[in-house]
């Protein structure tokens, strides 16, 4: 049994709790807006040095924004 990380709240309001636009945010996430808009609408993931760097730049515990799912 794998255990994947899936998001339990909207990455649109982590970033939002930041204060931040899409292109702030991602410039400091280095990475380009459309990677922010693709984390925003679940077609993709950020890594967990991208979801650290988002709970310490949103205020918000790494476990309230991703948790562990059985796959």
């Amino acid at each position: 049994m794998q255990l994947m990380e899936k998001p339990k709240i909207n990455l649109a309001a982590v970033r939002t709790n930041a204060n931040m636009n899409q292109r702030e945010w991602a410039k400091a996430l280095d990475v380009e807006v459309s990677t922010i808009t693709n984390w925003e609408k679940g077609r993709s993931e950020p890594n967990a040095s991208q979801l650290r760097k988002m709970s310490e730049m949103s205020g918000i515990p790494m476990d309230f924004i991703f948790i562990p799912e059985q796959s």
